[in-house]
């Protein structure tokens, strides 16, 4: 061999011993970038926005882990569900699209009926949607779930199908019902390894979750912890049920009153007071187990580089199954296209765009979440999604989008008429199906939307109800069928 070939070989020898001292090249497979940030999404089941202290200084649930995500990161004052129920809402996070694009807009299998037939339901998550594990694993993140996932009637709908390389207690189940339900033994299918008996369901997913983040600290992840908590059965821990049950001793006033509606023609009982002792219970045991996913990231190292963004799916149930909490100011719940059923706690904690703290009232919605965290792992997107990327807002910037849009053409479990809202600006026009009657509130001077400004702002009502049945066009949206020879109101352009 000559010298200079020799020397050329010694140089790539040298050359390939620096570079691996530097470990995988960036942007490799599972590699870690400084420009990679690991992501946890927390989705928490029924939590309603005056839920959790950070939004609400008079709220009887302690939830100091969430108020303390809130004061290190930025809470929205504006942040919506899609959906005044479950499963639409959960579609719309993991896809960045509102649910009416494939009639997911009911609970999966929500067919309850009503003075007519509800619009068709399609309840099953379409195999062909990207979600958001995807879009991530494709970009070298480990993906892990944990929790409720209600997106589809069989295995190749659940997480682990789905983009997940981990699935925890994800199946078509909507809570959980099996077992001794929110404590050990689950008897969840998805859940391979039982919990020792009497370990609580909120803490078994966070000591998961807490796993997950501890042995994939040194590369990108995804963890989406899903709780299955505050949603019904109403079960709470003994020792917390008791601590709260003492507090509420110290608490007077009427926990209920009739609320006069506009969507119905019934009075309809209502929570007006925070008391309830099993509910409490159950919103501080989540907390505590969002506590413990935070203090992992800590203890893990990687808090200073990990987007958390905390939600939940819908208002909370204040209406009917218990009525166990209070939604005031906000009017309705869980079920209702008003404030109360689709306003949502959401916080964004992500390490050198928030500002410890802040406080945003740009309004956002969880068709957001897709573009957002598809945007911090440098995914580009190239399918057409509905969400944008709120990182301005995260910034203390506006947002350029005019309009968010509702379609729930179902009777809700909790006594909500079929309806869609859009909502623009400080306006939300309410629409309702039976009849096609309108409503519209000022939601800055009128939060819990009792003064109809319909009948004195005709031309501003003409132009959003315009909007919103385009709207309706662009998502092939359908509505309530005829029942017992009766046909009901439908758009001018759907008849």
């Amino acid at each position: 061999m000559n010298i200079m070939k020799w020397q050329f070989i010694s140089r790539l020898f040298a050359l390939a011993v620096i570079v691996n001292s530097f470990g995988p090249l960036a942007g490799a497979a599972g590699s870690r970038s400084a420009n990679t940030p690991n992501i946890v999404v927390i989705l928490v089941d029924d939590l309603g926005y005056m839920d959790i202290g950070a939004n609400n200084p008079n709220c009887f649930y302690e939830t100091p882990n969430i108020d303390g995500l809130a004061a290190t990161g930025l809470r929205f004052t504006d942040g919506y569900a899609a959906n005044p129920v479950c499963s639409p809402t959960r579609y719309s996070l993991v896809t960045g699209k509102y649910p009416t694009r494939v009639r997911a807009t009911n609970f999966f299998s929500g067919k309850r009926g009503g003075k007519f037939r509800p619009a068709p339901l399609n309840d099953n998550m379409p195999l062909d949607e990207i979600t958001i594990a995807q879009a991530l694993k494709d970009k070298g993140y480990a993906t892990f779930f944990a929790g409720k996932c209600h997106l589809g009637s069989s295995e190749e709908y659940y997480p682990q199908n789905r983009g997940f390389d981990v699935n925890i207690g994800g199946y078509h189940r909507g809570g959980p019902y099996s077992g001794k339900r929110y404590f050990a033994p689950f008897e969840n299918p998805q859940i391979k390894v039982e919990s020792p008996a009497g370990e609580h369901l909120p803490a078994r997913l966070a000591r998961e979750t807490a796993g997950f983040i501890e042995a994939n600290k040194d590369k990108p992840f995804l963890a989406y912890l899903a709780f299955y908590s505050v949603h019904t059965p109403l079960m709470g821990r003994p020792d917390l049920v008791e601590k709260y049950k003492k507090k509420a001793e110290g608490i007077a006033g009427a926990e209920f009153a009739d609320e006069e509606q506009i969507f119905g023609d019934k009075p309809r009982k209502v929570r007006i007071l925070q008391k309830h002792a099993v509910y409490a219970a159950m919103v501080e045991a989540m907390d505590q187990a969002v506590g413990k996913v935070l203090n992992q990231l800590e203890a893990s190292g990687v808090a200073d580089n990990t987007v958390v963004l905390l939600t939940s799916d819908n208002g909370g149930l204040s209406t009917s199954e218990g009525s166990p909490t209070s939604n005031l100011p906000l009017r309705g719940g869980k079920g209702w296209v008003y404030e109360g059923g689709i306003r949502e706690p959401w916080i964004v904690r992500y390490p050198g765009v928030t500002k410890a703290g802040a406080v945003c009232a740009e309004p956002i919605c969880s068709i957001d979440l897709f573009p957002t965290v598809a945007t911090a792992a440098g995914v580009n997107v190239k399918h057409d999604i509905d969400g944008i990327d709120i990182r301005p807002a995260l910034e203390g910037k506006t947002l350029s989008r005019k309009s968010l849009f509702w379609h729930y053409p179902h009777y809700s479990n909790q006594g909500g008429i079929p309806g869609g809202a859009i909502r623009e600006g400080d306006f939300k026009l309410i629409e309702r199906y039976e009849d096609g009657q309108v409503h519209l509130y000022n939601l800055a001077s009128d939060i819990g939307e009792a003064n109809d400004l319909a009948a004195a702002m005709p031309e501003r009502v003409e132009q959003m109800r315009g909007r919103l049945h385009t709207w309706y066009q662009s998502v092939d949206a359908q509505f309530l069928q005829p029942k017992d020879g009766k046909t009901p109101w439908r758009p001018a352009y759907a008849k």
